[in-house]
């Protein structure tokens, strides 16, 4: 049964300009959907939109996934006028119908997780429903226009755990059978299923004061998650954070940066306790290549953008989780790692944003300490941690 999932975009929006490639917590905002998509039972995820930069953008960044997919959408059906459903129609077409069970993601729903869009998928596998979509179920008490109440009795007014409450579809995620759709051309229908996901993902963006509810709420969910345990990875950035974030060019380009010496023996000290050494950045630089080599670190990735796509595979495939990652960083592109991790690290200098949000703020800067620091945080963490 093949799982397929589209996720349209539209270049042009009102509300927030550039909503959807404006950066959540540090990355484009319908990335949040997309990850998700990635590592759940989906068979494949195509990004549907009329940007060509974001077309682009994907092809490039998520290279190391077969299941995600971009296409071209045709641009009068990306206008404000254009429905979803016509949306879904051209999709459909487009791939020619391939697929047992269409799934529609937005992306203006970051707090969409892997197990949401699995519970919608399971309604028809297993449940055997012919659609489903998400829910948060609300406490709130609802009124007409006209002045009486819709869902409670004002002179027996119920207490909130005695309340079942109303079931709000949140726009997150559906999922239809390719014959339910087929038959009505809409994104649910038939018999329909139900899953309920929490309550902060009703909030919509539609503004920057939404964005900034979301982005908060996004952040303090990735926080929750953490586990403390042993460290076995400790992940670095590169600018501002091997270097003082100054980069010297001449006629012919990048020229020089800057690294300390104290730093390099700090990594090989914390390498022969069994700590693995990570290196990630967005920059595409052949002289951090020619630096991390000299270190010996074998895992270096260069020119990676969506670091925490990156670094859930990464893990996935060695059997490992956040967890056990140490990561330093020292920009708004390292938040949501910064977030995740079982500990995470900035240097003195580095912007605002990330130290109100990592574990540990270090007391040296930039290319000045901050990783040798780090090494012996953690050199130490680790010895607490296996004594206990």
């Amino acid at each position: 049964m093949k799982k397929t999932a589209i996720i349209p975009l539209r270049k042009n929006s009102k509300g927030i300009p550039g909503k959807n490639k404006k950066k959540m917590l540090g990355r484009p905002l319908f990335s949040w959907a997309l990850t998700a998509a990635i590592f759940s039972e989906l068979d494949e995820i195509y990004i549907f939109t009329d940007d060509e930069e974001i077309i682009n953008y994907v092809k490039k960044e998520y290279f190391w996934s077969p299941k995600v997919k971009a296409l071209l959408r045709n641009d009068d059906n990306a206008s404000d006028t254009a429905s979803t459903e016509s949306v879904l129609l051209e999709f459909a077409e487009s791939v020619q119908y391939d697929f047992d069970i269409l799934c529609l993601l937005q992306a203006t729903s970051p707090m969409t997780a892997v197990e949401d869009i699995n519970a919608a998928l399971n309604e028809i596998i297993v449940n055997k429903k012919t659609a489903a979509l998400t829910v948060v179920n609300t406490h709130r008490f609802t009124w007409n226009s006209d002045g009486t109440p819709q869902n409670y009795d004002v002179f027996k007014r119920p207490r909130r755990q005695d309340f079942e409450g109303l079931l709000i579809e949140n726009g997150a995620v559906y999922t239809t059978t390719k014959e339910a759709f087929l038959s009505s051309q809409n994104r649910v229908s038939g018999s329909i299923g139900l899953v309920k996901m929490p309550e902060e993902s009703l909030v919509e963006i539609d503004s920057l004061s939404d964005w900034e509810i979301v982005e908060s709420l996004l952040a303090d969910r990735q926080k929750k998650k953490k586990v403390h345990q042993r460290i076995e990875y400790l992940v670095l950035d590169v600018d501002g954070v091997f270097t003082d974030g100054c980069v010297y060019y001449d006629d012919k380009g990048e020229m020089a940066k800057k690294f300390d010496m104290r730093d390099g023996m700090g990594l090989e000290i914390i390498r022969q306790n069994q700590v693995e050494v990570i290196v990630m950045t967005s920059e595409n630089s052949e002289l951090v290549g020619q630096r991390m080599k000299k270190l010996q670190i074998k895992h270096t990735f260069l020119g990676v953008k969506d670091k925490f796509s990156f670094l859930t595979q990464f893990l996935l495939d060695r059997n490992s989780s956040f967890g056990a990652v140490a990561y330093v960083g020292d920009d708004v592109n390292d938040l949501a790692n910064i977030c995740s991790v079982g500990w995470s690290f900035t240097p003195s200098d580095a912007t605002e944003i990330v130290k109100a949000n990592a574990d540990y703020v270090l007391t040296n800067a930039s290319g000045d300490g901050a990783i040798r620091e780090t090494c012996e945080i953690l050199l130490k963490y680790n010895k607490r941690y296996e004594g206990l």
